[in-house]
């Protein structure tokens, strides 16, 4: 076979090879942004009903929870089930570095878990994907239900996890400092908890014996905050998993996506109302990530 036969046929079959690699990739990120997207939009739905609808109202213990379940998950699936390999912290910046993002991921949960008590879940996922300014406006002049105090914390969770975001991205990038993302669960679940754990007992300080009282009257509430608290760790894992196979300009816009998704099972749940301003700014949300994703894909 001359030579130049050759060389086609090795290109073309190279060529091939890329081919069903990259639609594998985009098979397993878009099998991640789905697990994502359940499991959070099911944590959500679920901390809504027991914050709101329940009677159990504690924010800070209810993700004090949910981060004990992701240390006790991440260290069976590692010790146990060895799925990855345990890897140890090598510097104390990358300790640092951990514990910040620890702090700022509670600050994130605990944030808009307390904004759930007062917001319906269409304007909570209302705030998370536009500006703070222009959804301060028109919260105020047409959301139905407009409460300042759960206002404040939606947007201040939101800030934290945009820079959660940023951190987390670095951890699971970094040359020097990569970890994988159950190793990073792992290491800030236990951290999260230590924070959460005081800040509970202060902040709402009859939760142990209204958690019983709730318990002994409704014995399925144990059923729903393990459910709730094993789709914390799913929600984390796969968000990690996201921001490690994407961006986390990327992880932002789908999360976006995801607020409208929630919205419109909310409504269909929650019943709760929802205005004009509201609809056309889900419509816009959508229209971005679509515009968003055809932008990638010419570039890439």
């Amino acid at each position: 076979m001359p030579s130049h036969q050759k060389s086609s046929s090795s290109s073309s079959s190279s060529s091939s090879s890329l081919s069903l690699s990259s639609k594998k990739e985009a098979i397993f990120i878009f099998s991640l942004v789905v697990l994502w997207y359940s499991s959070n939009i099911g944590v959500l739905l679920l901390n809504k009903f027991l914050l709101s609808n329940y009677g159990f109202r504690f924010p800070i213990f209810l993700t004090m929870c949910h981060m004990s379940a992701c240390a006790i998950l991440s260290y069976f699936s590692i010790i146990f089930l060895k799925i990855v390999p345990f890897q140890m912290i090598k510097s104390r910046s990358q300790f640092l570095k951990i514990a910040t993002l620890s702090v700022v991921f509670c600050a994130s949960v605990v944030g808009g878990n307390i904004s759930l008590r007062y917001l319906a879940v269409s304007f909570n996922q209302a705030v998370g994907a536009t500006t703070p300014f222009f959804t301060a406006l028109f919260a105020y002049f047409g959301e139905p239900g407009f409460h300042l105090f759960g206002f404040i914390m939606c947007l201040s969770a939101t800030a934290a996890r945009a820079f959660k975001s940023v951190l987390q991205g670095i951890l699971l990038s970094s040359e020097g400092e990569k970890l994988n993302s159950m190793n990073l669960m792992l290491y800030m679940s236990p951290i999260a908890v230590l924070v959460l754990l005081p800040a509970s007992l202060i902040m709402e300080p009859r939760v142990i014996e209204q958690t019983l009282n709730l318990g002994r009257e409704d014995k399925f509430m144990w059923l729903l905050l393990l459910v709730n608290s094993v789709l914390a760790y799913s929600a984390n894992l796969s968000n990690f998993l996201v921001t490690k196979h994407t961006s986390p300009l990327t992880l932002q816009v789908l999360g976006n996506a995801k607020g409208a998704v929630a919205v419109v099972i909310s409504i269909l749940l929650f019943r709760n109302p929802v205005t004009v301003v509201g609809i056309g700014g889900y419509t816009i949300t959508v229209m971005g990530v679509v515009a968003y994703g055809e932008a990638k894909r010419r570039f890439r």
